[in-house]
């Protein structure tokens, strides 16, 4: 891997991880396009980067909720912030299970050009229309138990690439009348358990990659890392803000694009 290759799908990885558009079909094409061999490991250590990200850009929210979660249990203390941490808590285990046990078992059948590029379709229509016909407008701090669980749930389905961890978290809570910017901001939240549990598991792969690599790929592992946390810091701002006003429809669009492109590809090579 060269460091320009670590670069590139570091940037990637930051726009592609937060926006509805499916980290793990960019990170999945771009290399078969290319021919780029990518080791295994820096899937992972890709979505370190973005999860430093959503990490200091809430830091005060993970703290308050990390309080009020300790307060809920040790001092019988109801909060908002105590809610939510428990409620993210739950709503982790199902979906992370699952999407593991799928992962494991499936991972090789579902990492096909064509079935991908038909999830970033599919996933791309449902995600209009159900933005576009959800009537209900619940915010952030009145997310109730049913809508944070059924939108964990729906995370065991991003092990399908193209489906995109954020693109089905934010459509279920859209589905169950979240509004487009707390559905955002509980999709960043919820993806953090997930993915440090992922970095965890994939710890021993980073030391044997660091222990066979060269300079140029000790740096360009490096580099990815960097520039998804710092792409992710922006995305997050960006979607935030324009989620206020905006809609998911430009998403839409682009994935069944790049859909489009993709199975064009494949029917002529």
């Amino acid at each position: 891997m060269t460091i320009i290759q670590g670069i590139i799908l570091g940037i990637v990885q930051g726009l592609t991880e937060l926006l509805p558009i499916s980290s793990s079909a960019h990170l999945f094409l771009i290399p078969w396009i290319f021919n780029w061999d990518i080791p295994e490991s820096f899937d992972v250590a890709l979505h370190f980067g973005t999860l430093l990200a959503i990490g200091i850009f809430f830091f005060k929210d993970w703290i308050e909720l990390i309080k009020g979660g300790y307060n809920f249990v040790a001092k019988k203390k109801k909060t908002t912030e105590g809610r939510m941490f428990w409620y993210i808590v739950i709503a982790t285990l199902p979906g992370g299970i699952i999407g593991f046990i799928l992962d494991k078992y499936a991972e090789n059948l579902l990492t096909k050009p064509m079935i991908i590029a038909i999830a970033l379709i599919v996933m791309g229509i449902i995600l209009y229309l159900v933005d576009r016909f959800a009537k209900k407008q619940t915010e952030y701090k009145d997310m109730n138990f049913r809508q944070t669980f059924l939108i964990g749930l729906s995370q065991s389905l991003a092990f399908i690439p193209g489906v995109s961890r954020s693109g089905v978290t934010m459509t279920a809570g859209r589905a169950l009348g979240v509004k487009r910017e707390a559905v955002a901001k509980y999709s960043f939240m919820l993806s953090a358990p997930i993915v440090l549990a992922a970095t965890v598991f994939k710890l021993k792969d980073f030391i044997e990659y660091f222990l066979i690599a060269d300079m140029a790929g000790i740096i360009a592992f490096a580099m990815g890392v960097i520039m998804s946390f710092i792409v992710g810091i922006i995305v997050i701002k960006f979607l935030l803000e324009y989620l206020k006003k905006g809609s998911f429809k430009g998403f839409a669009i682009y994935r069944i694009i790049i859909g489009i492109v993709v199975i064009a590809i494949c029917l002529n090579r």
